[in-house]
């Protein structure tokens, strides 16, 4: 791959659209060029890395600030802190998981009373509701 490319290039390469570039480089997460003598900005391969790293923390749950974190420690070699920080993130999906479990259980209970033959009210779902 070339190592001049035009955001064009960098987006299709790292399969996402220019304005998510664009985006990025307004949340301070990739940097944006300088133009070049010809009025074009032209990226370096890093930058489609970087975008792949973005997207990669996202996919497993990290926020645009977090990962705006993750590239600072990257910067200063702070494996400990990635570490605390990637701790704290498995612990918050963790509790997520358990709060969907909570949901899951309860709903599963109300379609069972809807299913039900015979109930007293006109919705057992929407009378549970009314009673929580």
């Amino acid at each position: 791959m070339q190592s001049k490319l035009t955001i064009g290039k960098v987006a299709k390469a790292a399969s996402v659209n220019i304005e998510t570039i664009r985006f990025y480089q307004r949340k301070g997460l990739i940097a944006e060029p300088a133009k070049a003598l010809g009025g074009f900005r032209y990226y370096s391969e890093k930058c489609i890395e970087e975008i792949h790293f973005i997207k990669r923390a996202q996919a497993i749950g990290f926020t645009l600030e977090d990962i705006k974190e993750l590239l600072a420690m990257e910067a200063c070699d702070a494996c400990q802190q990635t570490h605390d920080a990637s701790l704290i993130k498995l612990n918050m999906v963790n509790a997520r998981i358990a709060e969907l479990e909570r949901i899951r259980e309860t709903l599963r209970e109300l379609i069972g009373k809807c299913e039900k033959e015979n109930y007293e009210t006109a919705c057992p779902i929407i009378d549970s509701l009314h009673k929580h």
